[in-house]
């Protein structure tokens, strides 16, 4: 006869329970009951026998797939912080670049390398001389960067969900690239012509407001766009190159599409670097119509050098073919830590605005 307490630590169809039974008895339940012997047909278990599940630890929040709760806010946000302090921290290499790309410089800003110019330049300049424009820079890093990042996420998605559902897509990336660039170039192409002006050796302009007038008077609005097409074919290949690399990278060293900050920082100076390197003699020809450098306009017979037919044809007769190569140096050492950087901190705030919503959810 079955004795009663079978719920508390009895098996149904299985041994006996109460004071007589033997310590080999008691010893062979209890191994029945911790390896859950008795399921199944005719040997089901007490719901308080039943052994404790094993809780497999969460997930990290799948950060790439932003939850439903975010918006493209989130991405904004995320794309002016990494602009704004992309080019503040590089802004002095960036002044170097635009003089090192000088077609016919000045005898006293003939520079060998980055290094020696920023020296040179706080030296007999100021310290604060390479700084100068930064203030434009940043004004209109932040909402071309905004617009940047959130048409480029968009896009992406919307794409490859075409091109190749479920998966990731090269194409879709470097085509999300290229029309990101067509918003982004709108918002700073001004910007780009105050900074190249004032960045110049023996710039006359000490202030934005200076140098906006004297454009707007002397040019007109039209001079703030001059470069834009020349941009645009500079930059839409830039970014296809870009994008494309960053994304191929991104799928060796971080397969799993996790927050992951070294992988960011590699692939995005890999991905900065390569795309500088092929497009150089674009950013010259762009520099040139910004800048509307006085010794190379003496060779122009328009006086003004208005389209990038022109800017190619000036830099030619200018410099030959090797000033299409001016200032690579700088154009790769500014575009590696540069894009490392933009990549990592927009990627880093992407996750931890990710994160905050998650969080937000699971206390609901």
């Amino acid at each position: 006869m079955e004795l009663e307490g079978r719920g508390a630590g009895g098996v149904a169809g299985g041994p006996t329970t109460g004071p007589g039974r033997s310590p080999g008895e008691s010893a062979l339940l209890d191994g029945w009951l911790q390896r859950g012997v008795g399921r199944g047909a005719g040997g089901g278990e007490a719901g308080a026998c039943r052994p404790p599940v094993r809780q497999e630890p969460e997930p990290d929040p799948d950060y790439e797939a932003l939850p439903a709760g975010a918006t493209v806010t989130t991405h904004m946000v995320a794309g002016a912080v990494a602009g704004i302090l992309e080019h503040c921290v590089m802004y002095p290499v960036d002044c170097v670049k635009t003089r090192m790309q000088s077609l016919q410089p000045d005898p006293a800003a003939r520079y060998r390398n980055v290094l020696e110019a920023l020296w040179r330049i706080v030296r007999t300049e100021g310290l604060w001389r390479p700084m100068r424009g930064l203030n434009i820079t940043a004004t209109g890093a932040g909402p071309a960067h905004a617009l940047y990042f959130a048409c480029y996420e968009k896009l992406k998605k919307t794409l490859s969900d075409v091109i190749h559902p479920g998966g990731n897509s090269h194409i879709a990336n470097g085509a999300a690239g290229c029309v990101a660039t067509l918003l982004h170039d709108a918002a700073m192409n001004p910007a780009e012509v105050v900074k190249q002006r004032m960045q110049m050796y023996n710039s006359p302009y000490h202030r934005v407001t200076d140098c906006v007038r004297a454009v707007w008077q002397n040019e007109g609005a039209g001079a703030f766009y001059r470069s834009y097409t020349t941009q645009l074919t500079m930059n839409v290949p830039f970014q296809a190159i870009h994008f494309m690399t960053y994304e191929f990278l991104q799928e060796h060293f971080n397969p799993h599409r996790q927050y992951d900050p070294s992988s960011h920082v590699i692939s995005g100076a890999c991905a900065g670097a390569v795309a500088a390197a092929l497009t150089t003699p674009l950013d010259v020809c762009k520099t040139l119509l910004n800048t509307q450098e006085s010794l190379a306009l003496n060779s122009n017979v328009s006086g003004h050098i208005t389209g990038m037919a022109s800017a190619f044809r000036t830099v030619y007769q200018v410099g030959g073919v090797t000033a299409y190569f001016r200032g690579v140096q700088a154009r790769v050492i500014y575009q590696i830590p540069s894009t490392a950087i933009a990549w990592s901190v927009y990627e880093f705030f992407k996750y931890l605005i990710t994160k905050h919503q998650e969080e937000r959810r699971a206390g609901k």
